[in-house]
């Protein structure tokens, strides 16, 4: 009986430490993501400086993958829009700025753009099981990178292209509740009192 129960003992304490020790996958984890044919931030800043202003069209743009019709990475910008972003006479001087860009403004309705933005994010909580989920210590990962670029036409001739972004986003974050579960109570208590 003895042998038993000491058996049973065993067994019991390796099955919880499997579960203990397997505990940090039970943590939250969430992606986030445009989709996009780019998987990297290099794959997506390697396409745009392939774009030569007066020679790529909007057909060899479409023949790439890249176009309105078929990327929800895109937003297409009114020469309005592409004004607003480029002020020139107010705050910039018209000498000062790419002859791409001044040619698509003195288009007028001629001038419109891409604008391509493209973000991948993952945020995993990490840390002891226990203590994120008693909301005593909560721990996010967050990696990833984000991309946008602006393509600009004259009626379907790129003249202008320039990218940017955060090839690299790695943050963590900390959140502390030294009371754990009880930290919201006083909220929890006033909304009771109210209602």
């Amino acid at each position: 009986m003895c042998m038993l129960a000491a058996l049973f003992r065993t067994t019991l304490f390796l099955a919880l430490a499997t579960l203990l020790a397997g505990c940090a996958e039970l943590l939250p984890k969430t992606r986030s993501e445009t989709e996009a044919m780019w998987q990297t931030f290099e794959e997506a800043r390697a396409a745009v400086e392939r774009i030569e202003a007066y020679k790529t069209t909007r057909s060899d743009l479409r023949a790439r993958g890249i176009g309105v019709e078929r990327d929800p990475t895109i937003t297409l910008l009114s020469h309005v829009d592409i004004a607003v972003r480029f002020p020139i006479g107010g705050v910039l001087r018209a000498e000062d700025v790419d002859p791409g860009i001044r040619d698509c403004l003195k288009a007028g309705k001629a001038c419109n753009a891409y604008q391509i933005n493209v973000h991948r994010t993952n945020r995993n909580r990490v840390g002891n099981f226990w203590l994120d989920a008693l909301r005593f210590r909560r721990e996010t990962d967050v990696s990833g990178w984000t991309f946008n670029a602006l393509v600009l036409f004259v009626d379907d001739l790129v003249v202008y292209a320039v990218f940017g972004g955060q090839p690299v986003i790695h943050e963590v974050e900390v959140e502390r509740n030294p009371l754990g579960p009880l930290q919201g109570w006083g909220d929890w208590a006033a909304s009771k009192a109210l209602n």
